[in-house]
């Protein structure tokens, strides 16, 4: 099956530790620079039922990188979409690449973040 790819910016419009949102086959992703890494995770936190994770505050929680919701401050892993606070809660993970400048995300969730 060939992978589906949605440009969304150029990478010279992220400014690095601040979240965007794209529209991405018609779901909100959240999308995050950190470093030189890119990370995609849903915008929509299952706590608040508000799409806002894009809003949150990028962080590092016992060594683990993470984003803090801005409503109820849950933190959610931008590795894995896992949630810290409520175990049972974990947000899709799309690969994100940069291609040419231009930052692309796949509508296709990462399996592999699904499984750890």
């Amino acid at each position: 099956m060939m992978e589906q790819w949605t440009t969304v910016c150029s990478q010279n419009d992220l400014i690095p530790y601040l979240g965007v949102c794209a529209l991405v086959a018609e779901k909100q992703v959240a999308l995050f620079q950190v470093g030189d890494s890119l990370y995609a995770i849903d915008n929509y936190d299952p706590v608040s039922r508000a799409n806002v994770l894009s809003r949150g505050i990028v962080g590092d929680l016992k060594g683990e990188l993470v984003v803090a919701s801005p409503v109820y401050k849950q933190h959610y892993s931008l590795l894995t979409g896992q949630c810290q606070e409520e175990p049972e809660i974990k947000l899709s993970v799309y690969p994100v690449r940069v291609l040419d400048g231009m930052v692309q995300v796949s509508p296709n969730p990462d399996t592999r973040a699904q499984a750890a």
